[in-house]
């Protein structure tokens, strides 16, 4: 087969920990017989700083021409006082909107070696965790109409969805507990939020066409809470898009590291997205400390939902645990008696242990 990637390493140490990611590929293709090739454009700040703008035209281009796109990560300080309709995180919505990217996956993964780092007590997390989120990505109040009054004293942002919007990406959550432990958590604000009472309507009627899975609903307050207080009665999260950006990044630190974490985002078809949840931390870009992982196992996604190359993506993963498993850390999982490396070092790592 051959994969032909676009590829944004954006900003900070989006470079850093990209380059590992491309060397994780290389070495799969290599093993497998597949041929990999990669076409690098800009966006974020570095598409500001080289031609004015956070998402060039020839950026969406190439990637539509790509059968996947291997992002880094946008944005930073340096950027913070550039015109808001040109900031760096617009490259974000403009690659999701203009690649059509409606379903985002962003799976939340303790690993077991990892159990010391996770904020929550031992009881709670037992032996790790595993959660699947899966958030509308192309709708809801960051894409709905929005504005301010003439004197500055007003601003409103319009939450909207329609029923076949909701409908799409409750399919891809059903189809996805298909092939987990087949329970689907929808959460909402349906006492308040006429969209939520929309949201809950609609997945009931698609849960019909799914009667292998559960069904259940939680207000996103609730929610909230109830992934700290017990994590373990999630498996598969199916919310919209502003819900989902906040309960993933709580998802994301109960797994002790912002780093650790892949996510997908894809539409229709086999295309998508992949890139870490983490940001862009300028403070430690080029510095050889970013860990690398949650980049690395965003391959593992591609190679899994793009390319359907399970066995591949199961190498990849199977690398990252034997790393870890092997005592293998960065600064921010490192604790006493493990084996400290850099962003190099982990790549090292988890090169060497892909069979």
């Amino acid at each position: 087969m051959n994969l032909k990637i676009a590829v944004v390493p954006g900003d900070g140490i989006g470079p850093d920990i990209v380059a590992q990611a491309i060397r994780v590929l290389d070495k799969v293709c290599q093993l497998n017989n597949h041929s990999v090739s990669y076409e690098t454009v800009l966006a974020g700040g570095a598409a500001i700083d080289k031609v004015g703008v956070s998402l060039p035209p020839e950026t969406l281009e190439v990637c539509k021409k790509s059968d996947a796109v291997l992002l880094g990560a946008v944005g930073g300080p340096k950027w913070d006082k550039v015109e808001s309709s040109n900031r760096p995180e617009k490259a974000l919505l403009g690659l999701r909107s203009g690649l059509g990217l409606f379903c985002n996956l962003r799976p939340a993964i303790l690993y077991k070696q990892l159990k010391s780092a996770c904020p929550l007590r031992s009881d709670i997390i037992g032996d790790g965790l595993d959660i699947m989120v899966v958030r509308e990505l192309t709708g809801g109040i960051y894409f709905g109409k929005k504005g301010k009054s003439e004197d500055g004293n007003e601003a409103y942002d319009i939450m909207s969805y329609t029923r076949p919007e909701i409908e799409r990406i409750a399919r891809k959550a059903f189809e996805i507990a298909q092939k987990r432990n087949g329970k689907v958590t929808s959460v909402d604000k349906a006492n308040v939020l006429e969209t939520s009472r929309l949201w809950r309507a609609t997945t009931e009627e698609v849960k019909k066409d799914y009667p292998d899975c559960s069904l259940d609903h939680l207000y996103v307050d609730n929610a909230s809470m109830q992934l700290v207080r017990n994590p373990h009665q999630f498996d598969v999260i199916l919310t919209e898009n502003m819900f989902g950006d906040i309960l993933s990044d709580e998802a994301s630190m109960i797994t002790g590291s912002i780093g650790m974490l892949p996510s997908a985002s894809l539409r229709e078809d086999s295309f998508g997205m992949y890139e870490p949840i983490h940001g862009s931390a300028p403070d430690i870009a080029g510095l050889d400390i970013a860990n690398p992982i949650a980049t690395i196992l965003s391959i593992a996604m591609m190679l899994r939902y793009t390319f359907s190359l399970a066995k591949e993506a199961d190498s990849v993963e199977a690398a990252v645990y034997q790393a870890l498993e092997d005592g293998y850390r960065t600064p921010d999982i490192y604790t006493d008696g493990m084996i400290k490396v850099g962003t190099v070092g982990m790549g090292d790592a988890i090169v060497e242990r892909i069979k």
